[in-house]
């Protein structure tokens, strides 16, 4: 994960995130937009039959669905093939936690063979029919920068992998922790459904409430001085996100989830890092959100969240709900 686009540093930083190009420009936007919004009545309407019979896990039939459907649509992966990507990011991640254990370990290690495997092959599938999907594109791009196409092949993996995983991981937490909040703020709720407009905002409330990523590392590229502390070049630093979110300097009331707060945060980084894919992230909250409550559907939480141990990459494991 050390070579992956978040960690690299100009000039290689610089020029894998330009070979990216405007990842979702307004017209890729407008023309995923139709598809979101299909993926969120079909999978709604599916959660409600299932909630017709007693209590039903929001986030397995929900938050962990539209994010693989949606990012399989555009980087144009079978569908057969989602379940496997959806579980290999799953263990995929350990690696980034701050304390893994070996286990963790053993199992990122075996994730990361299985989607390197994948994408491989499917970059090699690219290359024999090339079409107008981002892997395809992406060949093209490398193909003109570098000349090595075993170099150019590997650069492309590296950017199909990361935007995988950071499209499941981060979205599916957001997706679930914005239910999860409004069910608990039931006021919060109310409002949103009087004022749906409204919604952008409570997305980006939750995005600094319970950001799905509580740590950012970076390396310093030369000797650096934070407050009192130096760092020197090459050395690695824990960027403690989600502390950073509830400083009550920064945020006045920090604890209190609050949609009109209207404050900026952290959550899709900052600089030259900035999340490439934050559009799409917020394109599939704001639609989920708005959809589910324009519903009839009255849904309340049946019992507390189950979370993973985890504490960088934050994932909500079951997020059960009834009818109200």
């Amino acid at each position: 994960m050390a070579a992956s686009l978040p960690m690299l540093n100009p000039p290689l930083h610089t020029r894998e995130r330009r070979s990216l190009g405007g990842l979702f420009p307004h017209n890729s936007l407008a023309v995923l937009r139709p598809f979101v919004e299909r993926a969120v009545d079909r999978l709604l309407t599916e959660f409600t039959d299932q909630l017709r019979h007693g209590p039903a896990d929001f986030h397995t039939l929900v938050s962990e669905e539209l994010p693989i459907i949606t990012i399989g649509e555009w980087m144009g992966i079978p569908a057969a093939d989602y379940g496997l990507l959806r579980d290999l990011t799953h263990d995929q991640v350990f690696a980034q936690e701050l304390f893994p254990t070996p286990s963790q370990l053993a199992l990122s290690d075996n994730a990361t063979r299985q989607l390197r495997d994948y994408f491989s092959e499917l970059i090699r599938a690219r290359r024999r029919t090339p079409g107008s999907d981002p892997i395809s594109v992406w060949l093209r791009t490398w193909d003109e920068l570098e000349p090595d196409r075993r170099r150019a092949d590997e650069a492309v993996h590296a950017l199909a992998l990361f935007m995988i995983l950071a499209a499941l991981e981060t979205t599916s937490h957001v997706l679930s922790t914005s239910v999860r909040l409004l069910l608990q703020y039931p006021e919060q709720l109310e409002s949103l459904r009087r004022n749906p407009e409204l919604v952008p905002d409570a997305v980006d409330e939750v995005l600094r409430y319970d950001a799905p990523i509580h740590m950012i590392s970076r390396v310093a590229s030369t000797d650096t001085r934070l407050g009192d502390t130096v760092v020197p070049a090459g050395q690695m630093v824990q960027l403690m996100v989600g502390a950073a979110h509830h400083d009550p300097e920064r945020y006045p009331d920090p604890e209190r989830f609050s949609p009109g707060r209207g404050a900026s945060h952290l959550a899709f980084g900052a600089g030259i890092h900035y999340c490439a894919g934050n559009a799409l992230a917020r394109l599939e909250a704001v639609t989920l959100l708005t959809s589910l409550l324009s519903r009839s559907i009255r849904p309340r939480l049946s019992g507390p969240a189950r979370w993973a141990p985890r504490v960088a990459f934050r994932r909500i494991s079951s997020l059960q709900l009834t009818l109200a």
